[in-house]
């Protein structure tokens, strides 16, 4: 009767638990959420929106349960988009809350006005979100962590919005904020909660030679850590990277290029890029997407979410990890048995 009480028990655990601590993290595939802050827009601002350019509106026609929800039921990859704030104020007053009355009431915390980074899909239109801070939600992740130190590692893509600066515009991106990025994610879930690219390098020479060797942590040694991504190519990429080769000291990856030192976590949204099972078997970290703008939801098109699963991308992004809570639609997507993480099916 014992034995059959704990063959039950196995039975009915998710699939996370039953894994092998032994596997290496690049060996696993997970499912975790885009934009994974957002709220919807408020139905009367977003009928407004609709009626001035309805293929737009329904692009942004989605939301997510909060944060650490996500996480309760699975997920193990988030997305967030920062706007840096130096003064506080910039994002407090958007215009949409302007275009039409009876609009819920916005950050009556006044969040918004004291300074640093701020969390919102698109300024004056789409921002209303879980999290108005970066260390709110940081703080949040932190105790949830806490309370789950087994939890298997949890991706987070992060995007630092807004143009690199240059001569015409001074006021945009600048390497002191990722400097200051970095210093708010030590501060607010220290070290013990980050895997951080120095401890995949190791001894080797480079991070991309680390990782051509396979020399990711295991399931165990990552439990209880979040792995931070710099979702920026270009002159931000650049600015991170710049006086730190193969992102020594630095809190996260970035988007590198293959062939370069600092290679080791891609972002590839095409999940039917043939590329990538070729570049995860070589040991590299993918990214892609199962859907996006609810092209796929509104059609019940799994296809791309077939096929991001068949590449062997450690991570897929998905709005619908449950169906929609704004359209008739039956589709949203899980690994079989409605899991959220498994073994990746390239090993």
């Amino acid at each position: 009767m014992k034995a059959l009480s704990v063959l039950l028990l196995a039975c009915c655990l998710p699939v996370f638990a039953q894994t092998d601590d032994h596997i290496k993290i690049n060996k696993t595939q997970v499912i975790g959420s885009h934009n994974s802050y957002k709220q919807a827009i408020d139905p009367v601002l977003f009928q407004a929106f609709l009626q001035k350019d309805s293929a737009s509106a329904s692009s942004l026609d989605y939301e997510h349960i909060p944060v650490t929800a996500q996480l309760d039921i699975g997920l193990r990859n988030l997305e967030i988009d920062v706007y840096p704030d130096e003064n506080g104020g910039k994002y407090a007053n958007p215009k949409g809350l302007e275009m039409v009355a009876g609009q819920k009431p916005f950050d009556p915390q006044g969040k918004m006005k004291q300074p640093g980074f701020k969390i919102l899909h698109v300024p004056n239109l789409d921002f209303r979100s879980h999290y108005l801070t970066l260390t709110d939600c940081l703080d949040d992740l932190k105790a949830w962590s806490e309370a789950h130190p087994d939890h298997t590692p949890v991706y987070i893509t992060l995007e630092v919005k807004g143009k690199a600066a240059n001569a015409g515009e001074p006021e945009g991106i600048a390497p002191r904020h990722f400097d200051e990025l970095d210093k708010i994610l030590l501060a607010h879930l220290n070290k013990a909660h980050i895997l951080m690219p120095d401890m995949v390098r190791g001894e080797y020479e480079t991070l991309e030679t680390a990782v051509l060797h396979d020399n990711w942590p295991t399931l165990k040694e990552a439990k209880g850590k979040f792995v931070f991504v710099l979702d920026d190519s270009g002159a931000k990429r650049e600015m991170y990277v710049a006086g730190h080769p193969s992102l020594r000291g630095r809190t996260m990856f970035a988007n590198a290029l293959p062939g370069t030192p600092e290679a080791a976590f891609l972002i590839r949204n095409n999940a039917k890029a043939s590329e990538i099972p070729d570049l995860v078997k070589k040991g590299y970290l993918i990214r892609t997407r199962a859907d996006s703008d609810t092209r796929e939801a509104r059609r019940n098109d799994k296809t791309t979410f077939e096929a991001a699963c068949e590449s062997g991308a450690q991570i897929i992004t998905t709005d619908y990890y449950r169906k929609s809570t704004r359209f008739n639609s039956d589709y949203s997507v899980s690994f079989e048995g409605g899991t959220y993480f498994r073994k990746n099916p390239l090993f």
